[in-house]
């Protein structure tokens, strides 16, 4: 089944509030660059790509309102935009919208763009991100 076309320009409610810590900024790290790099995290910025884990919040709890199955998901590309670097002690939220949508052959090519926020309501970062959603029973 298609993605309504109604969904274009939507803003979904922002996702729970996220404490940036080291320990969380190092689990990151961890994940993504292997446990060496995060045992050298001393503090400071967080890692270029940190802000996904508030973003894919947000992308979740989107799929999750539209009934859209993870399963049926192929996430492309995904862009940051900063205001700032992200720091231990930020708390942030997230915001998705539906940037666009459009169908070929059978799939839905959904673009979303987050707005990562911090406490005092500050823009911190954006994210875009392109996902493909294939339809139908297969």
């Amino acid at each position: 089944m298609a993605v309504d076309q109604s969904l274009i320009g939507r803003e979904f409610a922002p996702t729970r509030a996220y404490a940036v810590s080291v320990e969380k900024v190092r689990e990151f790290i961890a994940a993504t660059a292997g446990p060496k790099a995060a045992q050298d995290y001393a503090g400071g910025s967080a890692p270029a790509t940190f802000p996904i884990v508030v973003a894919f919040d947000a992308m979740f709890a989107f799929l999750d309102a539209e009934g859209i199955d993870l399963f049926r998901i192929v996430h492309g590309d995904q862009k940051f935009t900063y205001e700032r670097p992200i720091l231990p002690g930020d708390v942030l939220t997230a915001t998705l919208s539906v940037a666009s949508l459009r169908q070929i052959g059978g799939a839905d090519i959904i673009g979303t763009r987050s707005e990562i926020r911090d406490a005092s309501g500050d823009l911190v970062c954006t994210t875009a991100a392109t996902l493909l959603h294939r339809g139908g029973d297969g």
